[in-house]
């Protein structure tokens, strides 16, 4: 590996490499080899583990100044891409070209963007697919379509890098923690889900006493109780109705009124390839109804149906709404 992502001085030689790994990832640059090749520097022991998990978080809470570098580094790989893409492309038409760049960008081999800290999961669910694991004595859990959990070097402790999982704690001398994002869930003897979108992190109650702390700032939920935080800070405690909180583990989709944007975003979840609104207007159409997570192409064509909208398929699993 090259020093061409340079590290903040007065590192130690371990910590300056694990840096390099997690700027490498995080450029839009990496392939397979690079993936492997951190995966294999990993799993040289406990001490380079803890090594490449602390520079992930480091550079996950680094705030503004580590969103503009991203954001530069983002732009500079897309930019290349274009240039590459259209050098063997026909234009297909500028909306219809914006989607492509975005599947393109958001959906590349090997999902390296945008969720790069999901390379070196231990645990990793694909499209659809539904895993329950056992972590620690007394604690388990279950994880929805396209999940990755990361282990750390306290075994009472893991990292929740993206998409849902429900987690089972009996009761336990010692909390056990969930991270996601820049907050933290701690609990002894709960179940409780966890889900996150992008910078946004959602929590949900299923039992009493389940903890969630951001910064200086922590909420106790109580059963069928949720909270979420972002950078913007910690929300407070509303009350849902369990049917909603249970929905995914029994394979549904319950929409209320819901956004079709919302409904789209959540079909995504559980289907290859991409569903697309070509309108802005279509995404605040309100969708009412039950749809089942292991048929999304079935819950497309009701809506299809009911609002009249055109959809078109083309190569790749993209699929688009006007």
């Amino acid at each position: 590996m090259t020093d061409r992502f340079p590290v903040v001085d007065g590192m130690g030689a371990l910590d300056r490499e694990a840096h390099r790994w997690v700027r490498l990832l995080s450029s839009g640059e990496a392939t397979d080899v690079d993936a492997e090749a951190c995966r294999r520097w990993c799993a040289r022991g406990a001490a380079h583990a803890g090594a490449f998990a602390e520079a992930k978080r480091f550079w996950k809470t680094l705030g503004a100044a580590g969103d503009g570098w991203r954001a530069d580094e983002a732009r500079l790989a897309e930019r290349r891409r274009m240039r590459h893409t259209m050098t063997r492309r026909v234009m297909l038409g500028g909306a219809l070209a914006a989607s492509v760049a975005g599947v393109a960008a958001i959906r590349p081999p090997l999902e390296l963007w945008p969720s790069i800290f999901e390379l070196d999961a231990n645990y990793r669910t694909g499209v659809g697919e539904q895993r329950r694991v056992a972590l620690v004595e007394g604690a388990s859990v279950q994880m929805n379509t396209r999940t990755s959990l990361s282990l750390t070097s306290d075994p009472r402790r893991i990292e929740l890098v993206s998409g849902e999982a429900s987690f089972q704690i009996a009761s336990q001398a010692m909390p056990f923690n969930v991270l996601a994002a820049d907050g933290r869930t701690s609990a002894s003897d709960a179940r409780f889900d966890i889900r996150v979108d992008g910078a946004s992190v959602r929590v949900t109650s299923l039992s009493d006493h389940v903890e969630v702390a951001l910064g200086a700032r922590s909420v106790r939920l109580r059963a069928y109780q949720r909270v979420t935080y972002s950078r913007d800070g910690l929300g407070d405690a509303v009350s849902i109705d369990p049917a909603v909180a249970d929905a995914w583990r029994e394979g549904l989709i319950l929409c209320d009124n819901t956004p079709l944007k919302d409904v789209v975003a959540e079909l995504n979840r559980y289907r290859s390839g991409r569903i697309v609104l070509m309108r802005g207007d279509l995404g605040d159409l309100s969708v009412s109804g039950r749809f089942r997570t292991a048929e999304p192409d079935q819950a497309l064509l009701q809506i299809q149906k009911v609002f009249g909208i055109r959809v078109r398929s083309l190569p790749g699993g993209l699929t688009l709404l006007s």
